[in-house]
């Protein structure tokens, strides 16, 4: 199956340090409280920038961490991808006392298009007891705030887990009041600090979904799923066969993918020391930004060609009727078993027999007229 973005991800997600202030129980980097000297200097963001820009179509580019706020270049990188490689950037903060009113002016004025922070608590206690720092709560809603003063489009990032599933409804209830342009829902995948006990089971997980989906209808902020594809699937499953992928359009330039994005295909990683992954999520290294340009790895690496031709996958993904517009989450796969092209252990649905045996003669067809 050829992807859309064999040539270029939908999405370049760049962990720009992995000092951050504070612990969360699910932090995929482990994160640590100082830098590290082996981090890309601004002199190698800039290049990284560059190749970036020069993909066609051209990438979403988003800054994590650790926390960017850590990084005093964090303005100097933000105005350079915006206004001199104009790139749609967006950031990944932590709600910490870096964040004030004058670093958020600062990086809107830089050319920042989206702003990102993380509410998995629909209470103070809740969400800082998750985040393991008290009082991050309370900066989150004071800095939402500045971000609507200043007119910046607001993402509200949320991690699903044994500790908030049962408190959905009122953490989306609260991301409506806060004029979100956009909820991404994260499925733990136990790696980092992440733990397996913590994650929803199969059955929990197409619960949530079909909740999601029932929200998403209703919402006037835009629903997108992390390490869940099967999202796609449930919709589909809801709402008909071509029911679309977007509960509603996005409210600022960043805008929906064409198609699902997921590890590997549509979706690339690179690490505060350069190193390129199919996602955070996915730990497999498979070249390094100081060696290779980006865009040469994104299209050569052997793993990320085997996660973009679903006909590699195995178990019940390979043969599912829903293989083009889901896939199964290569992270969790990995995670659980070992093998990235394994089925995704958290995915309830049972695939459609004869649709299976149906793919299984495409794909040997195809194997028969490759050769």
């Amino acid at each position: 199956m050829d992807s859309p973005y064999a040539d270029a991800p939908f999405i370049v997600i760049w962990e720009t340090t992995r000092a951050c202030d504070l612990a969360c129980k699910h932090c995929r980097a482990a994160a640590i409280k100082m830098r590290n000297p082996e981090e890309l200097s601004t002199e190698e963001a800039f290049r990284l920038i560059d190749d970036i820009a020069a993909m066609r179509p051209q990438p979403n580019f988003v800054l994590t961490g650790g926390d960017p706020m850590k990084r005093p270049d964090l303005v100097e990188i933000i105005r350079y991808a915006a206004q001199e490689r104009h790139l749609r950037i967006s950031i990944t903060p932590s709600a910490t006392p870096l964040v004030t009113r004058e670093a958020i002016r600062d990086c809107a004025e830089a050319g920042l298009t989206r702003w990102a922070f993380s509410i998995d608590g629909a209470t103070a206690q809740a969400h800082d007891e998750f985040r393991g720092q008290e009082g991050s709560f309370a900066i989150t809603m004071r800095a939402v705030e500045d971000l609507r003063d200043l007119g910046l489009p607001l993402q509200i990032n949320t991690t699903v887990s044994r500790y908030n599933k049962d408190s959905l409804a009122e953490i989306g209830a609260l991301v409506e009041r806060l004029g979100a342009v956009l909820w991404s829902v994260f499925f733990l995948v136990p790696v980092g600090r992440g733990k397996a006990e913590d994650a929803l089971d199969a059955l929990e997980t197409e619960e949530v979904l079909r909740w999601l989906d029932g929200f998403a209808r209703g919402s006037h902020c835009d629903v997108k799923t992390t390490e869940a594809p099967h999202w796609h699937r449930v919709r589909r499953q809801l709402r008909g066969e071509g029911a679309p992928d977007a509960a509603a359009p996005a409210r600022d330039a960043i805008g929906r993918a064409p198609r699902p994005v997921t590890d590997g295909d549509g979706f690339v990683f690179v690490s505060h020391k350069g190193e390129v992954y199919p996602s955070g999520f996915l730990p497999v290294v498979v070249g390094n930004v100081r060696e290779r340009p980006l865009s040469d790895i994104y299209r050569t690496a052997p793993q990320l060609l085997l996660l973009r031709d679903r006909s590699n996958l195995r178990g019940k993904c390979r043969y599912c009727e829903f293989r083009d517009v889901c896939g199964g989450s290569r992270a969790r796969a990995y995670a659980i078993t070992g093998d990235y092209l394994e089925s995704d252990p958290y995915c309830a649905h049972l695939p459609n027999p004869a649709v299976g045996r149906r793919k299984v003669r495409e794909d040997a067809r195809a194997e028969v007229g490759a050769v």
